[in-house]
């Protein structure tokens, strides 16, 4: 820098003052609204989850988990147990209690719904004996399954996604889904 650059300088920060040590601003990120609609959302699911721990009937260990809803034909039962809905999302509930399989199982269906997705897989363990716990957290499975309103029908999976650990579930259509499906077979009629 040359003489005149200098005093230039010099002359431009004659009236700066330099600021004061120990003095620090901190820049937080401004909390996301969705944060609290989360949260907000994960307390209305805690509220509104209706799946019950009330008496059990323990499923025993050789007996598949099976279950046809009201009016669903036998082949949507028979394509489910052979694996022709490839399932679009899992849920692994190995190792979790019982009150954490069942939080977990609502928010999945809820958000599974949500997401308009249609085969499920859920995978909750077997058991060798009929009151171990996989077993026992199995047979709720079951129970909550038939509880929920969405839910088709559910049956053991195939070996390759877990077998008589796992089971296959699918959901109805909806509105959403059933309204699409309606424009794209009507632009087709025309």
């Amino acid at each position: 820098m040359s003489e005149q650059e200098k005093d230039f300088f010099e002359q431009a920060m004659a009236d700066v003052v330099p600021l004061a040590s120990g003095r620090q601003t901190l820049y937080l990120k401004p909390q996301e609204a969705m944060d609290k609609s989360a949260r907000r959302e994960a307390q209305r699911l805690m509220q509104e989850n209706f799946l019950s721990t009330d008496f059990l009937e323990v499923i025993p260990c050789e007996q598949p988990l099976e279950f046809k809803g009201e009016g669903i034909q036998q082949g949507v039962l028979d394509k489910l147990r052979n694996g022709r809905y490839p399932p679009q999302a899992s849920l692994n509930l190995l190792r979790q209690s019982v009150e954490a399989s069942r939080q977990a199982l609502f928010r999945f269906i809820v958000q599974a719904e949500a997401q308009n997705l249609r085969s499920l897989l859920i995978v909750h363990g077997r058991g060798r004996q009929n009151e171990s716990h996989p077993n026992i957290v199995r047979s709720y499975i079951a129970k909550w399954l038939a509880q929920f309103e969405q839910v088709q029908a559910f049956c053991r999976a195939l070996p390759r996604d877990g077998g008589e650990g796992a089971c296959y579930v699918t959901l109805r259509k909806s509105a959403q889904a059933k309204a699409e499906n309606f424009e794209r077979h009507a632009k087709r009629s025309r």
